[in-house]
């Protein structure tokens, strides 16, 4: 049997929230699923390793220039040959567009299972994808997405970049989309004093290419921890995951890396500054911090600037121990 699952929500935080819905779908009908998901999701760079992940199909839509090969509606007919040279039996569609619908019956797909038509508005990210994996499949799924890296690399990657078992290593995930997700650098930086004034700890520096996060990588780079921080700002995601295999805990802005981070089973606190509360929530190894004075988060929430390095701090050391 071949079944596709259709994930066409954007980046790699979204890709890894599903993940658990899809690896039920597999193992209910004992098959690997095929993906059709965006290019900023990410998805070949980390789910290579994943056992419940056939193909990884592109979806060429919704770029800045609208020109992709998927969008429009040539793009639409062009999707649906795409999909057709599959010869899909199931398709599971996450979301509520009409447009996907259609693509897959077009496509030839018999049996489509797709989120209720046209009720986009105001769907939770999570319980909306369990409720339709209970109902298309009478499976209760609990959200605790897992990703994983081959032992050869997390061995050889801890030897390359000589973590040592004495040391605590810490990955710092100080980029993020947008500028209100990003923690300023100080903040950052009190956290890191405040780790070495009580353990032997190293740093991996996690950022994305924007000027603005690059400032503030170079920020923490020339503060008096420099020499205990590596950063990771040239490598590739490929690259980057077996290192976060190997760190003890991450601190991570609400961002690809505190998803990852998480995914990967390394107890993840993330920083909320801007964003509703369950993307940093939602995993069982997270562990979210609010601004201070805030009793939840949201869009608009703008914290950024009221996150505590002492109650990151406390949270660390509740980890630890």
């Amino acid at each position: 049997m071949k079944i596709l699952a259709i994930q066409n929500r954007k980046g790699i935080g979204d890709m890894v929230i599903f993940l658990p819905f899809i690896e039920a779908i597999g193992k209910k009908f004992n098959t690997k699923i095929n993906i059709l998901v965006k290019e900023n999701s990410k998805a070949p760079q980390f789910l290579k390793n994943n056992s419940y992940i056939d193909k990884i199909i592109i979806l060429d839509r919704d770029n800045k220039n609208k020109d992709g090969k998927h969008d429009g509606l040539k793009g639409a007919f062009k999707l649906i040959n795409d999909l057709r040279d599959y010869n899909f039996d199931k398709v599971f569609i996450f979301n509520s567009s009409l447009r996907f619908n259609l693509i897959a019956k077009l496509a030839g797909i018999k049996n489509v299972h797709q989120y209720p038509l046209l009720e986009k508005k105001n769907q939770h990210i999570i319980e909306t994808a369990q409720n339709f994996i209970e109902k298309e499949i009478s499976l209760k799924v609990p959200s605790n997405p897992k990703i994983f890296v081959s032992i050869d690399d997390v061995e050889y990657t801890k030897l390359k970049y000589s973590f040592l078992d004495n040391q605590i290593n810490i990955l710092l995930g100080i980029g993020g989309s947008g500028d209100t997700k990003r923690i300023p650098s100080n903040i950052f930086i009190n956290f890191m004093k405040l780790c070495n004034e009580n353990y032997d700890c190293k740093f991996f520096l996690a950022t994305g290419k924007k000027n603005e996060e690059q400032k503030i990588l170079n920020e923490i780079l020339k503060s008096e921890f420099k020499d205990r921080c590596v950063n990771l700002n040239q490598l590739n995601l490929i690259d980057i995951l077996p290192i976060i295999k190997n760190c003890k805990i991450s601190v991570c802005n609400d961002s690809s890396f505190s998803h990852l981070s998480a995914a990967l089973g390394i107890e993840t606190i993330v920083l909320m500054a801007d964003t509703p509360l369950i993307y940093g929530s939602y995993s069982p190894k997270m562990y979210p911090i609010l601004p201070e004075g805030e009793k939840s988060v949201t869009h608009d929430t703008l914290g950024k600037n009221k996150i505590k390095p002492e109650k990151i701090f406390k949270e660390f050391q509740k980890i630890l121990f």
